[in-house]
């Protein structure tokens, strides 16, 4: 086997545990190693390091698979990580079928991602070392998980980069377009063929029901409360009664409404649904997304609480600001000129709760001043539509936007909306997205509660 030794003058990341190992970082090539096939990596001294696959094209030149010598990635070295991956989900997710089975680098498979969505799995091969090992990693997921079919979405750039042309089909099995799951105990029908990325996102699983303490304890807001009450047969029962004292018969009476943005499935929307929300507004850019969400809606029951928008999210929100700021004008005629006679020229609504789950924003180092200007913006303009004391849940899924400055953008955005921000929860990746300390790539997403005061 060709083996590859470090430069002197690198920095020690494959000691602390970083499966990666940059051009810049290789002093020399012994043996003649092909593209996509183990090779060894040594220390400038000659001291063994690890084994991983090597690709030239690649800025990472070697993508680390063992910490002792491996032969080859065959069916056997495949069948078990699958194992120990299962083992991993089976433990910390008892008694779910869906989620993500394979977390390339944290599950010390670079390049190799699997989602599990019941009996089909879909798998990306996003490095030429995976790729190349399309076959065992087939017979292997096969073998392991028995699952109906297996279908690929390797439809991502990040293939370019690896010298790979993007591909989708069947690998293995039958696999429908649909599949139906099941996710903290509601319904969802995923397009494993035509949705984003592998057809659903299984990273905010547990961050869906954290909002749960959000979603009740709004009815005294419009004057509702449990009373006694007299029943015909003269027995009392305590039953919501309004201001007018006239008992409320609508079940959800101390529900929060709910603006879900980029709401792609409606994950959270359905989640805001269960656990009590009296009103949602399910937002999303694309047709197919909200027809997703509406379908995800009916089976799970709760289309009378939903309403369904296609539009941008920035300019739905800068709507509603607008039209906040025209009525808030108009309440303050007698101090200004205002010309109420005329009608307001934008729509306002506010909401108790604003959920905000764009897609990233920052795919690169250089764009993450674009994307901080990006999440200030829906940040500011969301808070601003939350009723006072009311709660803004905000997510970031870019690697590049660290979580020190994401918390200092919606810092900026609550100075510049003359809000105070209390902090509830800060949360990270679900359970199935495991990450190696040290590997700091895999501490993509964050995920925050915040309550909304204004000063």
């Amino acid at each position: 086997m060709a083996s590859l030794f470090l430069s002197k003058k690198r920095k020690k990341r494959l000691e602390a545990g970083h499966p990666w190992v940059f051009k810049t970082e290789a002093d020399r090539i012994e043996g003649d190693p092909v593209p996509g096939q183990l090779i060894d990596v040594h220390t400038h001294l000659g001291q063994y390091a690890a084994t991983g696959y090597w690709n030239p094209e690649s800025q990472i030149v070697v993508r680390v698979v063992s910490y002792e010598p491996l032969e080859a990635m065959d069916h056997h070295f495949f069948a078990e990580r699958f194992r120990r991956c299962l083992e991993h989900r089976e433990r910390f997710l008892p008694g779910a079928r869906s989620y993500r089975l394979v977390y390339g680098e944290a599950d010390f498979l670079p390049g190799l991602i699997v989602d599990r969505f019941e009996d089909v799995l879909v798998v990306q091969l996003l490095t030429l070392g995976m790729d190349r090992a399309r076959e065992a990693i087939v017979s292997a997921l096969a073998e392991v998980i028995c699952p109906a079919g297996i279908y690929e979405r390797s439809d991502v750039s990040v293939r370019q980069l690896e010298g790979l042309e993007q591909r989708t089909g069947l690998l293995y099995g039958e696999c429908p377009q649909h599949v139906r799951i099941t996710e903290n105990g509601l319904l969802l029908d995923i397009d494993i063929m035509q949705g984003q990325k592998t057809g659903y996102f299984f990273d905010q699983r547990e961050n869906r029901a954290a909002i749960a303490p959000l979603m009740l304890g709004w009815g005294k807001r419009s004057g509702i409360e449990l009373k006694d009450v007299v029943q015909e047969d003269g027995t009392n029962v305590q039953a919501p009664v309004n201001a007018n004292g006239k008992t409320v018969s609508f079940p959800f009476w101390d529900g929060a409404t709910v603006l879900e943005c980029f709401s792609h499935t409606g994950s959270f929307t359905l989640n805001a649904c269960k656990y009590g929300a009296k009103k949602v507004t399910c937002l999303d850019i694309s047709e197919h997304a909200i027809e997703s969400a509406r379908t995800n809606v009916k089976l799970n029951g709760f289309e009378d609480r939903v309403e369904f928008v296609v539009a941008d999210a920035f300019e739905y929100l800068r709507e509603q600001v607008k039209g906040l700021e025209q009525r808030k004008e108009r309440a303050h005629a007698d101090k200004k000129k205002v010309d109420t006679s005329q009608p307001l020229s934008s729509k306002s609504k506010t909401w108790d709760v604003v959920i905000l789950d764009p897609p990233a924003f920052a795919k690169t180092r250089s764009a993450v001043e674009g994307a901080c200007r990006g999440y200030k913006d829906i940040n500011l303009h969301g808070m601003k539509l939350v009723n006072e004391g009311g709660y803004l849940v905000t997510a970031s899924c870019s690697y590049h936007m660290k979580p020190e400055l994401f918390l200092e953008t919606i810092h900026a955005a609550a100075a510049d909306a003359n809000k105070i921000l209390r902090l509830i929860e800060f949360r990270a990746a679900g359970k199935d997205h495991p990450r190696i300390l040290g590997v700091d790539e895999g501490n993509y997403l964050k995920f925050a509660i915040f309550e909304v005061r204004s000063k």
